[in-house]
This record gives structure tokens, C-alpha cells and sequence, in this order.
């Protein structure tokens, strides 16, 4: 992977990509007890009526959690809270707070673009820049920041590339246009352009849903290798994918958290009936 300055990542995003990974921010198991991102009392409205209810959970520094539930359930209106998402939508109303490092990012004074960079989203169905090539799609949002220098472009292009494990099948194509890419091509590429503006927490919605068996276990490696470094939540509606990727897991039931824990212990032992009844495909 290519090296990259500390000043030259300062330049390209708020927070270095290089600093990111082998900071010397402690073990797995200590960043597993941190929490990075937390959720308190959070309720979403459409025009008065209430999609999620009270929802509160804390998502720990360098792990995957997984969102599980039915369709209708309000999984991925919750995650939308977490990026600030509900802010372009008018009819939208959002209550309670939602913290990273201890900040509450519905504050007034917070600026929900600096937040969106903090907070990368990752979509259901891959969402390329159909008109861009693969090297433009990923430094889009750089771009937008005002780094120009193709130097530190060029190292960002390949640093995320690779960490979305796309980089060998892309280098002799960065030229090539992103809707020529395949489906799951194009779903790491757009996990790539998510990295690339240096995010904290990656949210994903779906991610493989509308791939192939072998393009979704590119995912889900991806994800795994990405936890290194990352505080990742995932929705999904594949339980099988929730045991392979997540560390913890959220059930989700008529807008409401019904239970959230590791992972093991949700599949295995679930303390809530519903809970037991839905991962044992008893309905959803």
C-alpha cells in the first residue's frame, strides 16, 4: 500500500487514513468496550406519525454490528438518523440524540456536512457515478474538499481501493468508466469513494442484497478486513450474514429496538421471545 505523509492526509480529509490504522489506540477487546457511536432515545416522525420509537444502543469503536428485523421495521430509517440522512427529507422529524466521542451530532451549532464526512454511507443497490470514471468516482468527495494535488489523489485512489479489496482487479482500469465495473465491482467501489473522505463510522444498508453469493462473500470479507479500523453498522435482512460479519447484533420490531447484544448471544440465547422467534425464521 502506498505510504502516504501525515501532512498530506491533513490535506485530503479531517482525519488521516495512514494515523487511522495502527494509531496505537489499544487492542481489539479495548476498543470493543468503547463505545464510538451512541444512540439516545431516538425516535423518527413521517408528517406525525412515528416510524422508529425510542430507540437507544451504543456501537462499539472497531466492530460490526448488524440492524436485523422485517421489512417495515424501521432499520434503515434508524441508520438514516445516524447520518444525519432525515435533514433532506421535509416531512421528516428526528428526537433524541446521537453521539460520537461524546458529541451530539443533532446539536444546532453542528454542521451536517463536516458530519457526513465523518459518517460514511454505503447504499442497497451500488450507486456508482455512472458518467465518471473509476479513479474520478472514488476522489469525488475529496475533490469537493478542495484537494487537488494529484499526488496525494493518486495515493488516495490506491490506499482505498485496496482496502476494499478492489485494487487488483481495477489498477489497469482506473480510466474505465464505473458502470462498466460488475455489480459487486461496483458495490466496493462505492465502499472505496465512502473511505476515501476519511470517515469514522461506515453505515451500510444492505450492502449485498442485490448481489451474487460470490460478489456478496466479497462484501463480507471486505467488511471484516474494514472492522480493523472502523466502527461499521450494517442492516441486513440475511441473519446468516448477521452471524458471519457482525460482532453485535440490534432486533428490530415495529420501530422499536427489541434487543441488541453480541451477536452469539442474540442467535444463540436470546433473552426476548420475539427475538427467539424471529431468528428462528418463525416469521419476517
Amino acid at each position: 500500500m502506498a505510504a502516504v505523509t501525515e501532512g498530506a492526509r491533513r490535506a485530503a480529509a479531517p482525519a488521516a487514513l495512514g494515523a487511522a490504522r495502527g494509531s496505537g489506540r489499544g487492542g481489539a477487546a479495548e476498543q470493543a468496550a468503547r463505545p464510538k457511536m451512541t444512540a439516545e432515545g431516538v425516535s423518527v416522525y413521517y408528517g406525525g406519525i412515528p416510524a422508529v420509537s425510542g430507540v437507544t444502543a451504543s456501537f462499539p469503536e472497531r466492530s460490526v454490528t448488524a440492524l436485523i428485523g422485517p421489512s417495515g421495521c424501521g432499520k434503515t430509517t434508524f441508520l438514516r438518523c445516524l447520518n444525519r440522512m432525515h435533514d433532506m427529507t421535509s416531512s421528516a422529524r428526528v428526537e433524541g440524540r446521537v453521539m460520537i466521542d461524546g458529541a451530539d451530532l443533532y446539536d444546532r451549532g453542528v454542521d451536517p456536512i463536516y458530519h457526513r464526512r465523518k459518517v460514511g454511507m454505503v447504499f442497497q443497490k451500488p450507486n456508482p457515478f455512472p458518467t465518471m470514471s473509476v479513479y474520478d468516482n472514488v476522489v469525488a468527495g475529496v475533490r469537493l474538499n478542495g484537494v487537488r494535488d494529484r499526488r496525494i489523489l493518486d495515493e488516495i485512489v490506491r490506499d482505498t481501493l485496496e482496502m476494499a479489496y478492489l485494487w487488483d482487479e481495477v489498477k489497469d482500469g482506473l480510466k474505465k468508466p464505473a458502470i462498466e465495473l460488475s455489480g459487486g465491482q461496483q458495490q466496493r467501489l462505492c465502499i472505496a469513494r465512502a473511505l476515501a473522505i476519511q470517515p469514522e463510522v461506515l453505515l451500510m444498508d444492505e450492502p449485498a442484497s442485490a448481489l451474487d453469493p460470490i460478489a456478496t462473500q466479497r462484501i463480507e470479507e471486505t467488511i471484516t478486513e474494514l472492522k480493523r479500523d472502523y466502527c461499521i453498522i450494517i442492516v441486513t435482512h440475511n441473519m446468516q450474514q448477521a452471524v458471519r460479519c457482525s460482532d453485535y447484533t440490534g432486533f428490530m420490531y415495529l420501530g422499536k429496538l427489541v434487543e441488541f447484544g453480541p451477536t452469539t448471544s442474540i442467535f444463540t440465547q436470546p433473552r426476548n421471545e420475539l427475538t427467539s422467534k424471529y431468528v428462528q425464521g418463525q416469521f419476517g
